[in-house]
């Protein structure tokens, strides 16, 4: 008998805010490995799952969501996006039933140049009809006639499963890039970070979240217990003062938020102290933001 070949490849999801690639690329991993809320730029860093069997290893990458940058922060989360163009074998680029299309032309123009599979994924088909998705079809058609055309509801599930088969059939032919029972290339210190900073996007309002980085100073792991140090970075002091909130009732309440999701992920007993630190115009400093993990190139 023929032994089956190995089958490894980087699937990578781009696409603009707020269509669902996070929920997507939740799904397709099988854990909560992305952060989840309705602003847009929830998705800062290029971030990784990794799903495994005996032969195959599927590297699925979730993007920052394009968009025009306005300052280094955004320019470094742009790069990330471009980057997923060069390096995937299999592209899915995520839209939805209520984005405009065409929109960040010049992104979609790099997408009509990749010479790699194109899936593109026309999400939340639950918010529309029939009718209008067989039209949203065919103007996808026009403007990235390479792509193969996949409808589905990342939140419902509906056609996960058959996008599932359809990058199981893409993937080349190739050994495993990491270790077989590796979930993602990032650290432990990584997915604090970002269960602290899901929780700021869900309780601050208005420019509060998108002023916020999240540090951890301290991860500190014993049998029973994770001692957890981190450090949440603002812009200015009245930002500070915002977060803090009266008599520190809000930071404790993010922190609480932040600490019972902290303790399902690790599934331990976690001790989590926050601080909050002044670091002025943090997001167009080129020394901060390679110390937060932008890249600037």
């Amino acid at each position: 008998m023929t032994e089956r070949k190995h089958k490894s490849g980087f699937v990578n999801i781009v696409g603009n805010p707020n269509v669902g690639k996070s929920t997507l690329m939740n799904r397709l991993v099988g854990e909560k490995i992305s952060i989840i809320t309705s602003k847009a730029q929830t998705t800062r860093h290029r971030i990784i799952g990794i799903v495994n069997t005996d032969d195959m290893q599927i590297v699925y990458s979730d993007t920052p969501g394009v968009l025009r940058p306005n300052y280094k922060l955004q320019e470094t989360m742009l790069n990330f996006s471009q980057s997923a163009l060069g390096d995937a074998d299999v592209l899915l680029y995520v839209t939805d039933v209520v984005e405009t299309i065409g929109k960040n032309d010049n992104f979609l123009q790099k997408v009509q140049q990749v010479t790699c599979p194109v899936l593109l994924l026309i999400n939340k088909i639950d918010l529309t009809n029939q009718a209008e998705l067989e039209a949203l079809v065919a103007q996808w058609k026009e403007i990235l006639p390479q792509a193969e055309i996949i409808p589905l509801s990342a939140i419902s599930g509906f056609n996960v499963d058959y996008l599932k088969r359809r990058v199981e059939k893409l993937v080349p032919d190739s050994p495993p890039y990491f270790e077989k029972d590796t979930l993602t290339d990032k650290p432990a210190r990584f997915f604090v970070t970002e269960i602290i900073r899901e929780k700021i996007l869900l309780y601050y309002q208005k420019e509060i979240p998108y002023a916020v980085e999240v540090v951890v100073e301290v991860f500190k792991e014993t049998e029973k217990l994770i001692h957890i140090q981190a450090l949440i970075i603002v812009e200015r002091e009245s930002q500070k003062g915002i977060v803090i909130g009266h008599q520190g009732q809000a930071l404790k309440k993010v922190s609480s938020m932040a600490r019972k999701d902290i303790e399902r992920f690790f599934d331990k007993k976690v001790f989590l102290e926050v601080f909050v630190k002044v670091e002025k115009d943090w997001r167009n400093r080129d020394a901060l933001l390679k110390n937060f993990g932008y890249r600037l190139d």
